[in-house]
């Protein structure tokens, strides 16, 4: 069991940056597979970047590529999300998300993941 909780979110301006942190529970933190999701406004929830254990395999939606980076410090229990460039349409509530106990692989859909934050507002002003 893993208990999640987001943090960094607010309002920037377009072009700007901001970091989100997740902070996990638990002592089992990096024998979990992380991800980051985000939801907009009637739309459904979709994959942002994952990372998988030992910090070796991660992946990100195209829509973020060359602008977003996930890491993870299993020393803090912490994943993070590094967004630059960010755009109007980058608009929407983030979640960290955790897949089960020592599943290395990373996956897009939201239902691979079990264990979630209860998310965090991100805001980008044109």
């Amino acid at each position: 069991q893993v208990q999640l909780v987001e943090s960094g979110g607010g309002l920037v301006q377009a072009g700007g940056s901001l970091r989100l942190s997740c902070l996990a529970s638990g002592r089992s933190f990096s024998s979990h597979t992380m991800a980051w999701f985000r939801q907009a406004p009637g739309l459904e929830r979709e994959f942002v970047a994952a990372i998988g254990l030992y910090d070796d395999r991660t992946y990100n939606a195209d829509s973020v590529k060359g602008r977003f980076t996930i890491s993870r410090d299993d020393a803090k229990n912490t994943v993070a999300l590094t967004m630059n460039s960010l755009k109007p349409e980058d608009t929407a509530v983030y979640y960290c998300a955790a897949r089960a106990f020592g599943i290395a692989e990373v996956a897009l859909s939201s239902s691979e993941y079990p264990y979630w934050g209860p998310g965090t507002q991100v805001t980008v002003s044109s």
